[in-house]
């Protein structure tokens, strides 16, 4: 059955074995060309319908009035002796080049004359055009006007960001005007936050739901117990924090050279690199210095785990949240650079703790042998064989094992499964709850595992199934989708956290 499955595996992928594949998780999206083609043919069947009276789309005039235009990269190439020009009458010739300047100073003093025209399209044609479609014609069209002769023109004004690299969320910069809730919202964080001892427990039962992306720095530090709640003492406390974590660089980050530490920074220096590599944000080298400095010093301090692969992934949600406390435009874009020295320590060393407060609640995923991770993926196995026995049973047919998918959900808190700004508002509520990155982890990753229940009874072969676990379709996941995640995940510990024996086999 194994060999009839694997034949048929092969005999239906169009790539060779071994052969570079495009990956189709949260971290590596897939560039679909029948997306493009289908949008070129939508695009073609609208320019294409006939109209019943005079006034033409913007394309159709703008092809009439210049449709005798020579193009400036063919020109340059033609032999311009030959007898096919010589026989040219130069009446028409003239008259024609008028003409056509004629046509083009009117649309140059009228921009938007084609436009306006396109609005007029008969209702029973039923063609319509968006807001932002209209934009992007005219944008077109004064650039071609401005250039006529130049066939392409590259203004790249910043990276193109893939939709899977995106870090703002709905309270970012560029999104839209805060609703009324949400204004309200924002307001009793405040007043929570700016209390002379902030209820620590009406902040978490706030939290839960997500934290406004104002407030989301300082609400971070008084969950993982960086900050005390009481207002008196929070600067002084993060300047003496700070002052430690230095002390701490001074003292211990050259012994990064030493023989008995080289195998750790070396690894370090490896993984550093590799982390959200479709990001702008994490190549920059200031920014993998700083990431070297938390990683190599947490390291020293936890000898009994050391540095494992997953943990600097850990580091991105804080530095992203803690970096946008003093950048208002687009995080992924900012370059680091114009941001001043004291500005850059405070962020390096707030990420710094607020990571070794995170780590101290899992530090069992990473000493020898991984127990934490082991004992997890095995309750996370009888979980599952108790809500959802047909895919339980559907693993077992296809020989899957949970480890072989569900390690890297436990060993990076599934940020590979996720975008980025997806990881931020999960963490938002794992803050909030109490063991949320440990206990609730696992909830959390039931509830993910049975949200794609009808495409794993899809697969009927291992290799399929593989495939799918580890590059789960999240790539368009927002906010609302992380809602509904933790909403189920919440019901699941609901019903099972105080009645373990339910999924005790």
């Amino acid at each position: 059955m194994a060999a009839e499955n694997s034949k048929q595996f092969w005999k239906r992928s169009a790539k060779l074995p071994g052969s570079i594949q495009p990956v189709y998780g949260a971290q590596h999206p897939p560039l679909d060309p029948r997306l493009t083609k289908n949008f070129i043919k939508e695009r073609s069947k609208v320019n294409s319908i006939p109209l019943k009276n005079k006034k033409a789309s913007s394309f159709h005039e703008f092809a009439r009035n210049t449709s005798d235009a020579w193009d400036i990269g063919d020109d340059e190439e033609e032999d311009f002796s030959s007898p096919s020009f010589q026989t040219l009458n130069s009446k028409v010739a003239l008259a024609t080049a008028a003409q056509v300047l004629e046509n083009h100073s009117k649309l140059r003093v009228k921009p938007e004359r084609s436009q306006s025209t396109t609005s007029d399209v008969p209702a029973n044609h039923k063609v319509t055009k968006s807001s932002s479609d209209a934009q992007l014609s005219r944008n077109s069209s004064d650039t071609c006007l401005r250039n006529p002769l130049h066939k392409q023109q590259s203004l790249p004004l910043r990276p193109i960001i893939p939709l899977v690299a995106r870090i703002s969320d709905q309270n970012a910069s560029g999104a839209p005007p805060m609703t009324v809730r949400e204004k309200t919202r924002l307001e009793k964080f405040r007043q929570l936050l700016s209390s002379h001892n902030t209820d620590l427990d009406e902040l978490r039962k706030c939290s839960w739901p997500g934290v406004p992306r104002e407030v989301r720095p300082v609400t971070w530090r008084l969950l993982s117990g960086y900050l005390p709640a009481n207002t008196e003492r929070r600067k002084l406390t993060l300047q003496r924090k700070r002052e430690e974590y230095f002390g701490f660089i001074e003292q211990y980050y050259d012994s990064r050279n030493e023989e008995h530490h080289q195998d750790t920074y070396r690894q370090i220096h490896i993984d550093i690199p590799r982390t959200n590599p479709l990001i702008p944000l994490f190549q920059q080298p200031l920014v993998q210095e700083i990431f070297e400095r938390i990683l190599f010093i947490w390291a020293i301090r936890h000898p009994a785990s050391g540095y494992v692969q997953g943990i600097n992934d850990l580091v991105t949600p804080f530095f992203v949240v803690f970096l946008s406390e003093y950048v208002e435009e687009d995080v992924e874009n900012f370059d680091v650079t114009n941001l001043s020295q004291d500005m850059l320590r405070s962020i390096e060393a707030d990420s710094f703790w607020c990571m070794s407060k995170l780590l101290d609640g899992i530090q069992d995923n990473y000493t020898f042998a991984q127990p934490g991770i082991q004992k997890k993926v095995k309750a996370l196995e009888e979980l599952v064989s108790r809500i959802d026995e047909q895919v339980h049973n559907h693993f077992r047919r296809y020989e899957v094992e949970y480890l072989q998918f569900a390690f890297r959900w436990m060993n990076n808190l599934l940020m590979r499964e996720l975008p980025l700004r997806c990881t931020i508002r999960l963490w938002d509520t794992y803050q909030s709850e109490p063991e949320g990155f440990s206990h609730f982890h696992l909830y959390v990753c039931a509830a993910f595992l049975i949200k794609w229940r009808k495409e794993i009874l899809d697969e009927e072969d291992f290799q399929g199934l593989l495939m799918l676990l580890q590059n789960l379709p999240t790539i368009h996941w927002g906010n609302e989708e992380i809602g509904l995640l933790l909403a189920e995940a919440y019901r699941l510990k609901y019903m099972f956290a105080d009645a373990p024996n339910h999924y005790r086999r």
